[in-house]
């Protein structure tokens, strides 16, 4: 097993700037305080964030992968699609391709709700995606598990 940091590419949707700024700060803190190295890219909302993932997996560069963004329901149903397919989709390809991803997609009722989850001083959902990435990161090293096909 190597004992070269994890490098860490983060996917968020910065549909909702405060609430994702603070998803982000709670992210990388708990990458930095891991000795985590991480790459940053954004994208236009939740939907998107399966692909930008997979794209980082093809690079080879990346041992895992945290997701932030926010769905906030509003009066159409359009909030049920974005949420269960944007879970999907991660999850498919956590599976699929056997690549840890952190899952921040905060899926919440009010802005309220969305802040004080992505409070990184409070509930700190973008730490806590971060950490469970750098988990499954291990977990994987232990077992020494190849790529999945």
């Amino acid at each position: 097993m190597s004992n070269k940091p994890p490098h860490i590419l983060i996917v968020d949707s910065p549909y909702y700037t405060a609430i994702n700024d603070e998803l982000v700060k709670g992210c990388i803190h708990a990458l930095k305080h891991a000795g985590a190295t991480f790459e940053q890219v954004s994208v236009p909302g939740a939907l998107e964030m399966p692909l930008a993932i997979l794209l980082g997996i093809e690079t080879g560069k990346f041992d895992g992968a945290v997701a932030l963004g926010c769905v906030i329901r509003g009066e159409t149903s359009h909030y049920d699609i974005v949420v269960g397919e944007s879970a999907r989709g991660i999850a498919d390809l956590a599976l699929a391709e056997a690549f840890p991803i952190g899952n921040a997609i905060l899926t919440v009722e009010t802005k309220q709700q969305a802040q004080a989850r992505a409070d990184s001083q409070g509930m700190d959902k973008g730490g806590f995606a971060a950490n469970a990435c750098l988990q499954m990161v291990k977990l994987k090293k232990y077992f020494d598990a190849p790529k999945a096909k």
